[in-house]
């Protein structure tokens, strides 16, 4: 075919999907789901074959209710978020189906699979979250109206754990409440509400934080009157993750906060502050809390017979860890044929060390490229969003889930010390599983948006308003006087199809 012909093709095919409107790729989405289904379901067969020779007796049942919680997400998305990405859901379920697998290999090798259970109970409660997320909120951009309401929200559930009698302190960490026979971590919840506060704090000031206030050795920076929200809203954080002895949650609000300033203002220098001032507090930990320094010491001397043997707060757990991994290589022992159970905290904390001995590292990779492609998923979301807070809460939460994975990584691998954090949708822990299952929602909820045509934004679904933020003139910039020729390109424009400039002088909410 010659290259005009492939040309008018082309032409041919986009005016004809132009005419239809864009795909929804619900049916591509019910397949991949459907082949993260047989996945989930197939490795729950080889734990049950590898442990005691036969296929567990309730496979088809756990077969069905992960298909049924898939399916049934599948079909919320074609009635309520027909365009929303149709990757993001298949990856979930099958990275999910596969922490029910390992969780389950690991419970029958301790006797009991109560863990297992209840993690299914908590993938139930998570993807009704997921999918009230998708019913209840129809354009994201509300959530730009109540910035501060997120920030006392997030910090509410920061507090909860200090609550004398609802309060747990567990391995040392007090960040758990408790609930009846459960426990759950309110921290996990309170990153999402800092993401909203964040993102609409950052848009309503971005301008102030880039171009006002006083330059010093040629760098400039910000007023205190514009800054000192933001330095509130950290200090709480820091504070009660270290009053906490929480290390992990602290370099996870710490970072996103980093990277969703330094993405809000383009300003580089906004990343060196950030590492000098997280590197300056953890040195000060070290030295302060024995927690922390435990950990530290455990890092760096994993391999010395005091730190292996030291209890509690030894390196006995890193290094069972890292054998395991060895003791894997490149294909694994296979499900079932390990000692994952050996290493403590195997099915939570340390559930990428129990996959790496049983799958082996091409496994674990396989396992780290679909957190890669969700990330990725992530921010082409937020590179489809025109609305500034769209963007900045898409890659705020695409970065909380892709910094966590890290750092759990790291830690694992000795990489960085460990932190006490849960692998994203893998992992047993209720509150780490709703909470991610949660952003899903959040993220599915504006790739649909970002979709949408013009046609379908008349119906009531989305509504234009005026932009009240203010704004700040400086001395570095001209000023510029609009006409009806202007045009100020990030932002929704409900008259046209899809995202594309609007006129200037209002923006969508």
């Amino acid at each position: 075919m010659s290259r005009a012909t492939l040309d008018d093709y082309r032409t041919e095919a986009d005016q004809v999907e132009t005419a239809k409107g864009p795909r929804t790729y619900r049916n591509v989405e019910l397949f991949l789901v459907i082949i993260a289904v047989i996945v989930a379901g197939g490795s729950y067969a080889l734990v049950g074959i590898g442990t005691s020779g036969e296929i567990p007796a309730n496979v088809y049942s756990y077969t069905g209710v992960i298909a049924a919680f898939g399916i049934g997400m599948n079909i919320v998305l074609r009635f309520r978020a027909k365009y929303a990405d149709p990757v993001l859901l298949p990856i979930a379920v099958m990275l999910n189906g596969l922490g029910l697998a390992m969780i389950f290999r690991i419970g029958v090798a301790k006797g009991t699979t109560r863990t297992a259970d209840s993690q299914l109970i908590w993938m139930g409660l998570g993807v009704i979250l997921c999918a009230a997320v998708i019913f209840v909120l129809r354009d994201h951009r509300i959530l730009r109206n109540w910035p501060y309401i997120a920030f006392l929200a997030g910090v509410f559930f920061l507090l909860l754990p200090l609550l004398p009698g609802l309060g747990r302190t567990i391995n040392g960490s007090r960040i758990w409440i408790g609930l009846g026979p459960f426990s759950f971590q309110p921290g996990e919840i309170a990153k999402i509400f800092l993401a909203i506060f964040f993102a609409g704090y950052f848009v309503n000031y971005r301008d102030q934080l880039r171009l006002a206030g006083p330059r010093v050795l040629g760098v400039r920076l910000p007023r205190l009157r514009d800054t000192g929200p933001l330095i509130i809203a950290w200090i709480i954080a820091v504070a009660v993750m270290v009053f906490q002895t929480d290390l992990g949650s602290a370099l996870l609000f710490f970072g996103l906060f980093v990277a969703m300033l330094y993405v809000a203002t383009g300003i580089k220098t906004w990343i060196f502050l950030g590492l000098s001032m997280f590197a300056a507090a953890a040195v000060s930990a070290y030295f302060l809390f024995a927690h922390f320094s435990q950990r530290v010491d455990a890092w760096l001397n994993a391999l010395s017979p005091e730190e292996f043997n030291r209890k509690p707060g030894g390196s006995y757990q890193l290094v069972q860890g890292m054998f395991g991994m060895a003791n894997g290589g490149l294909f694994g022992k296979g499900f079932g044929e390990g000692r994952p159970q050996i290493v403590p905290y195997s099915d939570s904390d340390f559930i990428i060390a129990s996959f790496g001995e049983e799958i082996g590292m091409i496994g674990l990779f396989a396992i780290l490229t679909l957190y890669l492609i969700m990330f990725q998923r992530g921010v082409k979301i937020a590179g489809s969003l025109r609305d500034q807070f769209g963007t900045l809460l898409a890659l705020g939460l695409s970065f909380l889930m892709a910094f966590q994975t890290f750092i759990v990584v790291g830690g694992v691998t000795r990489l960085i010390p460990l932190t006490g954090l849960t692998t994203p949708f893998l992992a047993a822990g209720g509150s780490s599983l709703v909470a991610n299952w949660i952003i899903l929602g959040l993220l599915l909820r504006m790739s649909d948006n970002a979709r949408r045509p013009q046609e379908e934004f008349q119906t009531g679904v989305l509504r234009a308003v005026t932009d009240t933020s203010p704004t700040v003139r400086t001395d570095d910039e001209a000023d510029v006087e609009a006409d009806s020729g202007d045009f100020a390109t990030s932002d929704y424009n409900p008259s046209t199809s899809g995202y594309a400039p609007k006129p200037a002088g209002g923006e969508q909410q």
